[in-house]
Order: C-alpha cells, then structure tokens, then sequence
C-alpha cells in the first residue's frame, strides 16, 4: 500500500535514540557538544527569532553556552542528593534523573549521515569518543515558566542570536506556526507536547508527592522512591511496581473526520460555539476508552451533527502538541438529504453542506484561510482555557494588511491543519476519492478522474 500523505508537523527528520535516553554518561557529553541546539519554551510558547533585514520569523535554535545559566549546576543528568554529585549506583531510579533544575528534553539527533548509523548503548563506554564520532545536529529542549524572569531574559539577551541583531520573543504557539519550515515544525510538535507534559506533571498521582525527571526527560519519577527519600511511616508508592501509565508521556488519539455525500459533490462542516467569526472545520472528538478509531468516527458524527455516516477511509496522521494529540483523519460518506441535528451534545453552533465551488471560492480567497493573532488565541483558549501568562513582548515585524470590505462568505482552516488538507485535497480533486484496498482495510490514497 502506498505511503499516507505527510502532514505539517508530522515526518519529524529526528533520530530519537532513544535507547539512549537512560544513559546520562552519554547525556551529559552530547549536551555539551558545540553543535547541538536549544528549543525553549514558555509556558507552552516557543522562543521565535526576528530576524533583521528579513520579514520572515523562525523557531530560535540556541546553543548550550546560550542557555546554560537557565539548567543549573551540573551534572545536567545523573543528578544525586547533593549538588554536583554524579550518580555512579546504575540504580533505576536514578536513570539519567534530575532531581532540580528544570526539566530537560532530549529530542534526538538530527544525522548527516542518511545511513542511520547512529552508535548503540555498547559503545558508550567513553561517551565523548563515542559523541565525537555522532555526525549531526543534537536537539534539547525545555521550560522556563518556573524560572526568575529576570534571570530568563537576562540570558536570551546574551544568546549569540540576540548579539547578532535577532528580536527574540515568546509567541503564541499556533501563531508560531507559520513561522516553522517543514523540519522545523517536526521537531516542534515533538519538544512542545514533550515540555508541556513534563511542565504540567509535578506530582504523583498515585501518592501525591513530587515528581522529578528521568531518561532525558521522557520518565517522571515519585521522589518517594528516591534512595535518599523520608519514607517514615509512609506505604509504598504504588507507582514503584507493576505497569502502569504515570510515569510515560501520553499521547491523545482524535479523529476528525469529512463527511461526503454519496455524489461526492458536497462536504459537511461544523462551527463550534467558541470558534472565531465564520470560522468552519472537519469534525473531530477524542477516541473513548473501549472503542476502536472507525467506532468513534461513527459515534463523534452523531453526537456533533445527528449524522449517521459508512465508508470509512483513513486519508492521514497529524501530531498536534496542544498539548499531546494525534490527528486521525478519515473521509466517511453520508446522506446530505438527512436533517442535521446539533441539539444532542450542543457542541456545535452550526453545520452544513457545502459544495465543492463554495470551499473552492473560500480556499482562493486571500483571507480564506487567513488568521489573526486574536483568532488564533481564541482558538487557543477553547482548548486550553485563558492564557494566565503576560503577553509576550510584541515583534517588530509589521502587520499584513487584510481588506475587511471583501472578507470570504466563511472560513476554513490552513493545510497545516489536517482539517485543513482533508477540505482541500477533496476541494481540488478532479475526481472521486480513489480507494485503494488491501489486507489492511481501505485506505483513501489518491484522486483520479
């Protein structure tokens, strides 16, 4: 079966390594290196350069010399009761942890050597030999939210970016979006669902006490289980045995979903209540425990729209870090002659059939899928409620000057959105949806005539 479509975000160019993610004498050599670069966030919102002379913006990689006043006193991992002290105990609960400091993320290697010859844990033994023989660019990221602001804008004001001329600002990250190349915007949607989940997660939530990191920042531990921790008359934590799903990242699996009417020539959206002005998408909701992808599609459709929907086809994937979905994309078809319903979970303010010459007028129209710093904020806060941080200082950058006299009839969203390419590669199709049918179900792959 051929390839799915890559979305934005998605194809991240990383090698995670993640084997390696336990080793903090191989952390704590590669953090080091010249080459590796720094993602820092905010609250959620990723340092972006303006660059002078230039209109365009671009996600702010650091150096470690640059951000290293904000990690604190070494070793970076491996950390132990006392400060300076490098574990040497090989003790589980002490893989590669930091137990002060904020937490980092090692996101991977990016390689130049397209052979995927990245070294195993076996020859680490002299881990600076061993990175010295790494070709590629090593990635980390991190959190400033708890930090001293002072101290926070102090060091972005002495990075080797803000020496040059750059104008470093905290953005809103959907905002941010249109800042970030292809590669870029992998590497994002990985460090921005990796920090937030980190930046969100401080306490057990098996015993309630604090949590520290472990492995790079991919494993939160109960510091009860620490070899040092005051357990006096205390039960063991129950997150120090068995399997269980407190100490892992997550990940949210959301379907989203176009219906089609059965001549193929119209398509279903919906406008939730909190959307920005006109504003119309796919629908989407999260897959429930005890359901497979196709039953929530299904179950999603007639809970937003009344809509009873078949021929379910899986177009593509999407990471979308706000903060940990994955995007399941799916045409389905349906009657476009039934009655529409949004009185059942009341989450939708409107939805309608739309033809394929109405999107096709929306997505040529300048402003179609065009919008504002406030629109994108007000998306932001449906999901993660108002943003209780200061508002970042403003870029330099000059405004787009948008006619508000020939605005389009509604709006839809960008294709770095999978909603967003779901409406457009039906919208600009010549054809139907060609199915492409192996031993693996029905896969929308392609259009044809």
């Amino acid at each position: 079966m051929a390839e799915a479509f890559t979305n934005f975000l998605a194809g991240s160019p990383l090698n995670r390594l993640s084997w390696l993610r336990t080793s903090h004498s191989f952390l704590n050599a590669v953090v080091v290196s010249p080459s590796t670069r720094w993602i820092l966030f905010n609250g959620g919102q990723p340092l972006i350069a303006s660059h002078p002379g230039a209109q365009k913006r671009s996600l702010a990689l650091l150096t470690t010399e640059d951000v290293k006043p904000l990690l604190g006193a070494g070793p970076f991992f491996g950390q132990c009761e006392q400060e300076g002290e490098l574990d040497v105990s090989d003790a589980p609960v002490l893989q590669a942890a930091r137990v002060r400091g904020p937490s980092i993320v090692f996101l991977g290697l990016k390689e130049t050597d397209t052979s995927g010859s990245a070294l195993p844990s076996s020859e680490f033994k002299d881990p600076h030999s061993a990175v010295a023989k790494l070709t590629g660019t090593p990635y980390f990221s991190a959190d400033i939210a708890d930090l001293d602001e002072n101290k926070v804008n102090e060091t972005i004001a002495n990075t080797q970016l803000a020496k040059d001329g750059s104008t470093l600002t905290f953005m809103e990250p959907r905002a941010a979006m249109s800042s970030l190349d292809v590669f870029t915007a992998a590497i994002f949607a990985e460090a921005r669902s990796m920090v937030d989940w980190n930046q969100r997660n401080k306490f057990c939530p098996a015993c309630g006490s604090p949590v520290y990191s472990l492995w790079a920042g991919w494993k939160l531990g109960c510091t009860s289980l620490l070899p040092w921790a005051d357990n006096t008359d205390r039960k063991p934590c129950p997150s120090g045995r068995g399997l269980h799903n407190f100490a892992h990242p997550r990940t949210d699996p959301v379907v989203i979903m176009l219906a089609i009417d059965e001549s193929g020539e119209k398509i279903l959206l919906g406008r939730n209540k909190k959307f920005p002005s006109q504003f119309y998408s796919a629908l989407a909701g999260f897959v429930e425990p005890g359901e497979s992808f196709e039953d929530a599609v299904k179950r999603e459709m007639w809970e937003e729209a009344g809509v009873k929907v078949w021929n379910i086809r899986y177009h593509s994937g999407q990471p979308w870090p706000y903060p940990a979905n994955l995007m399941l994309g799916y045409y389905v078809t349906a009657d476009s002659s039934a009655p529409i319903r949004t009185d059942l979970d009341n989450e939708l303010e409107d939805a309608r059939w739309y033809t394929r010459e109405e999107v096709l007028a929306v997505i040529r129209h300048a402003s179609g899928t065009r919008f504002s710093r406030s629109d994108y904020k007000k998306i932001a806060e449906i999901q993660d409620g108002p943003d209780n941080n200061p508002a970042p200082a403003k870029s330099q950058e000059q405004p787009v000057e948008v006619n508000t006299n020939d605005e389009p009839p509604f709006k839809i969203p960008a294709p770095t959105a999978i909603a967003g390419v779901l409406i457009q590669h039906w919208a600009e199709a010549k054809g139907k949806i060609k199915l492409e049918v192996d031993a693996s179900g029905t896969t929308a792959q392609a259009f044809s005539e």
